[in-house]
């Protein structure tokens, strides 16, 4: 079972021309009905991103952004998974020592307490939590 992280999620919008390795990370998954969860923390991230889009004014970058981010929460709408209170403690000790990086460390703590594999490129922030990952574009 695996949580995509947003770089992932974001890549897998260029559809037929998105990296080949996360076009297979999804049809291999699709094909072996391995599921694949969302954390609230990349929904707000994709939101930050659209937001961003929208304030810089690309409006028709902006309406086509939003439509896929609709789709994409309705593909998922059972399998967003919510930083809750028992997040919330695991990702607390994450983040001692090593403060850095705490939407990731927030996508960690939720990966570990669903015993889930990250799927990421950015493994480097991930590392130091002691979260399985797995890098697509690699």
């Amino acid at each position: 079972m695996f949580l995509v992280d947003t770089d992932v999620i974001s890549e897998s919008r260029k559809g037929a021309s998105a990296n080949e390795g996360v076009r297979a990370f999804f049809r291999d998954a699709a094909r072996d009905d391995v599921p694949v969860y969302l954390s609230v923390v990349t929904v707000g991230e994709l939101r930050q991103g659209l937001e961003n889009i929208r304030r810089r004014g690309d409006r028709l970058q902006a309406e086509r952004l939003a439509r896929w981010l609709t789709r994409l929460m309705n593909d998922y709408a059972d399998a967003i998974l919510p930083f809750d209170e028992d997040a919330a403690h695991v990702w607390g000790r994450l983040r001692v020592p090593n403060p850095e990086n705490p939407l990731d460390k927030q996508i960690a703590a939720t990966a570990l307490l669903h015993d889930l594999t990250v799927v990421t490129r950015n493994t480097a922030h991930f590392e130091p939590t002691g979260v399985r990952l797995l890098n697509p574009f690699s």
